[in-house]
């Protein structure tokens, strides 16, 4: 193990950090806030790690992320309603995450990370803090197997915990649904 590696484990943990908080809070802006400096964190340890597929999806993960933030400040409320743009800013997303892809592929576990980003995407663009909890749990899945394959000790350990986290955040987010719809009937 040489400094550079030891690096990327500390910007792995910290990235970790951030995307736990995201999984536990209630507001979209506030999730895509903390995947935004989660990200940046992330990117840095997939340079030092030379694991070029994961770094990017990070370079367009972080773009899908500013462009929500930008897009919710624009219209000045938080909106669950999905817009045609929404939709076009998915699919070119999407579009950038294959074309990303195919320089940087190193095998089909090199793939990890396109399925994981692609999933998350998703997640997010549903504008739906539920949603996006549920889909953090495969999007983990999808980073364990990506992780061990670029030998990021770390990044298995803490995507197993944040996938620990979604679960949670899933739970409390449904529990909470049925305490609201259960106010209402009786209110």
């Amino acid at each position: 193990m040489d400094f550079q590696y030891v690096l990327s484990q500390i910007f792995t943990v910290i990235m970790y950090a951030f995307f736990v908080f995201s999984y536990l809070t209630k507001k979209r802006k506030n999730i895509l806030a903390l995947g935004i400096i989660g990200i940046i964190f992330n990117a840095a340890a997939y340079i030092l790690l030379g694991a070029w597929t994961g770094l990017a999806m990070c370079a367009i993960a972080l773009f899908r992320n500013l462009y929500s933030v930008w897009d919710e400040s624009r219209n000045k409320k938080a909106s669950t309603k999905i817009t045609a743009r929404d939709v076009v800013v998915l699919l070119i997303t999407i579009a950038a995450i294959i074309v990303a892809t195919i320089p940087t592929y190193n095998g089909f576990l090199s793939l990890m990370s396109t399925f994981g980003t692609i999933t998350y995407s998703y997640s997010v663009w549903q504008k739906n803090p539920i949603i996006y909890k549920f889909l953090g749990m495969p999007v983990s899945v999808f980073w364990i197997v990506y992780n061990s394959f670029v030998g990021s000790i770390f990044g298995v350990i803490l995507e197993s915990v944040l996938l620990v986290s979604a679960v949670v955040g899933y739970v409390n987010a449904l529990r909470n649904k049925k305490d609201n719809e259960r106010r209402k009937r009786h209110a």
